[in-house]
């Protein structure tokens, strides 16, 4: 999130008026506006707003990990997605997602940590083969599902 953005939020969070707000800008770096400040005087402004209690939280989009190199990882994290959408999985984290794939890699071996991003071509075969089962009888219950609703 660029620093414009962040000021305002924190304007709006803290309830500053707009002459406190215009004061604000002027104690710290001497600008009432802040299109003339360059990028350093924005995050003063950003750390003054601080110290007045605004804590700068991640946006949504944060959350996301970047998309692995390899496809048939991100094969794995798709199916594992259009199954929790389908119904056919309960919990759709990323710590599901581990353990699912830790009882194909590693099943039986407590300290061992398995990450999808990080498997061979050879473990993660099986694990989209059974996710693609998966898949499939999920969409096979909501057709079933919706057939029985057009029925009665």
């Amino acid at each position: 999130m660029n620093a414009n953005a962040i000021i305002n939020i924190a304007r709006a969070e803290l309830g500053l008026e707009e002459d406190d707000y215009r004061a604000l800008l002027v104690r710290v770096t001497g600008q009432s506006s802040l299109r003339a400040m360059d990028e350093r005087q924005k995050r003063d402004v950003i750390d003054a707003l601080k110290t007045l209690g605004f804590k700068v939280r991640p946006g949504k989009r944060a959350k996301t990990r970047p998309a692995s190199s390899k496809p048939y990882c991100r094969m794995i994290h798709a199916l594992w997605a259009s199954c929790h959408r389908l119904g056919v999985i309960e919990n759709g984290s990323r710590e599901a997602l581990r353990a699912f794939c830790k009882r194909f890699v590693a099943h039986g071996h407590d300290g061992v940590a398995v990450d999808p991003d990080l498997l061979s071509y050879a473990q993660a075969s099986p694990i989209i083969e059974a996710l693609k089962k998966m898949e499939a009888r999920g969409k096979a219950g909501g057709a079933d599902a919706a057939n029985e609703r057009r029925e009665m």
